[in-house]
């Protein structure tokens, strides 16, 4: 990753958050290698997928900016605090007394994930190694929401070349984290590899919003149908429905169809609301306006007043 997330992104340090996240998307759509197999454009999705990883999130972009932490989101105080203890006159761990007491060092540093091993025979002698349990990496993957609603599958191209085959879990949302065990850093000596978390980010459909669990569309209808009410095909997550038009319904009205919407995380469904929207037709001939004047003699109103 670079040194500098924010160049990575196209961006300065005042960048809002939203910024941030349009400047990842867009390099995304251009330079993922799905998508661009040239490999500088591989080069420039992962600083922009590390660096996005990082910015994301307010609190540790705070954490970055103030010197805390580094470029790949590690402690800067920590590895600055071992280095100086290191470095003074009375430090045990200055002079030889084995790398087993390094060890306990690493140990203090990785939470336990490091480990040595003795080599040898029976007695315990000969050179020890080091085992330590691989890094895990974070990645972003975008997909549309559709793949979101309903779940399924995708391919990703993995920063060593490798393909994987992701299963969207259904009702995802944006900044689900999916953890694929065993696909992060690879380990030192007979350590385990890490993990790779990938994020979420569901993109933007024109003809969807998401409210938590529940979703909303808008429903074109004709004249006649808001006057008259009737049956019309509305679309929904799991396909087209057949919606009862109530007798003279307006425009922006909206009617539930109730566990239309998401999978939630106890695996109840949340509802569809759909918006009415009354669309007048390509063209108002002669007869539609006769009607409308003759009818508007006698029934006029004033929908801006209540009457």
């Amino acid at each position: 990753m670079a040194d500098d997330p924010y160049k990575a992104l196209g961006l300065n340090r005042n960048a809002t958050q939203d910024e941030i996240k349009k400047a990842y998307r867009k390099i995304a759509k251009t330079d993922h290698p799905d998508l661009n197999p040239d490999p500088a454009a591989h080069e420039r999705f992962k600083a922009a997928s590390s660096a996005y990883d990082l910015l994301k999130d307010p609190e540790q972009r705070a954490r970055f900016d103030k010197g805390e932490i580094d470029s790949q989101g590690q402690e800067q105080a920590q590895r600055h605090y071992y280095r100086e203890y290191a470095e003074q006159g009375d430090n045990p761990y200055r002079q030889s007394h084995g790398f087993e007491d390094f060890s306990d060092v690493f140990s203090d540093l990785f939470g336990q994930r490091a480990q040595t091993r003795r080599g040898g025979g029976a007695g315990g002698g000969g050179a020890r190694s080091f085992d330590m349990r691989g890094p895990d990496q974070r990645f972003t993957l975008e997909i549309d929401f559709m793949t979101a609603a309903r779940g399924g599958s995708t391919r990703i191209t993995m920063p060593d070349g490798s393909v994987l085959e992701v299963k969207i879990p259904e009702g995802a949302h944006d900044g689900q984290v999916i953890r694929l065990r065993g696909k992060g850093g690879p380990g030192m000596g007979e350590g385990e590899p890490g993990d790779a978390l990938l994020t979420l980010i569901v993109a933007e459909d024109p003809e969807w919003k998401r409210d938590g669990d529940d979703v909303e569309t808008t429903l074109p209808i004709t004249i006649d149908q808001a006057v008259l009410g009737g049956k019309v095909e509305a679309q929904t997550i799991d396909g087209p429905v057949m919606l009862t038009i109530p007798r003279g319904a307006s425009s922006g009205r909206k009617l539930r169809l109730k566990g239309r919407g998401l999978k939630g995380a106890g695996g109840k469904r949340g509802d569809q609301h759909v918006a009415l929207k009354i669309v007048m037709p390509p063209k108002v001939d002669d007869e539609l306006a006769r009607f409308m004047e003759e009818w508007r003699q006698s029934h006029a109103y004033d929908p801006r007043r209540g009457k």
